[in-house]
């Protein structure tokens, strides 16, 4: 079962800080400077600046989060800890998502981490389409608006539980970011069409034919959105390995 970690935070906070007010307004009053303070202030109210400071900070600054699946590959892999800037697209409410300072607005070939319209859990991916674009996906070739999109081909290898594939560097806009494909396009990368609604965003993983992404469940809600991953600071497999960190840097 998934834990709603950003609630969990937000019942915490405010279950210790109505205990360090109260703590402070009332309890230390009602008994004497050297009397020790009841059980349930000290298991609750020392803690609270703690969560508060965590609060702000995930909520409002930069939150960390590691990368659990191969989407994104070759720009992410499955073990890297990224962090996102929580703040890029809007500060929002934790919990209910609601934008209160509005600052900027997801751009072609951002990565970015959201929830998907049918689904609770968090999902990274590169922003492909703005609201009001029309997306053309035909073998693999991308179509923004009646344009192609650039792919030059970079290299190609095998892995022991796939076929060959290819790694391309493909231009979406001003950005530049490696993608991977296989030479036979998958079911979602033969044909498909759409456009974007009004206020909803397009996206799609760099592992082109290995990706769940908007060609499947559609279109983001802007609501839905967490906040653009910036940079790699940590890889790490499993607990059995020791974690690495040559994959620090800037995410494209």
């Amino acid at each position: 079962m998934d834990v709603d970690f950003p609630l969990v935070l937000v019942i915490l906070t405010t279950v210790t800080g109505v205990a360090w007010i109260y703590e402070r307004l009332v309890a230390r009053r009602q008994r004497d400077a050297d009397a020790r303070r009841p059980w349930y202030l000290e298991l609750t109210a020392p803690f609270f600046p703690v969560f508060f400071v965590v609060l702000v900070l995930r909520s409002f600054v930069v939150e960390p989060f590691q990368i659990p699946s191969g989407s994104m590959i070759p720009t992410l892999e499955v073990g890297d800890f990224i962090l996102v800037n929580k703040f890029a697209y809007g500060l929002r409410l934790p919990v209910v998502g609601t934008k209160v300072v509005p600052v900027g607005l997801p751009k072609r070939g951002d990565v970015m981490v959201f929830f998907p319209p049918t689904d609770k859990r968090y999902f990274i991916k590169r922003v492909i389409g703005l609201p009001g674009d029309d997306i053309r996906i035909i073998d693999n070739a991308l179509y923004v608006n009646g344009d192609m999109m650039p792919q030059v081909h970079v290299s190609t290898g095998y892995l022991e539980i796939e076929p060959g594939f290819s790694v391309m560097s493909e231009e979406i806009g001003d950005a530049q970011h490696l993608i991977r494909r296989r030479g036979q396009a998958g079911p979602l990368g033969r044909n498909f069409h759409g456009v974007v609604p009004e206020g909803q965003y397009f996206m799609m993983g760099d592992n082109r034919d290995n990706s769940y992404d908007s060609r499947a469940w559609g279109a983001v809600p802007e609501r839905n959105i967490v906040g653009k991953a910036e940079v790699i600071w940590m890889h790490w497999d499993n607990f059995f390995s020791l974690p690495t960190f040559d994959r620090i840097g800037r995410i494209d």
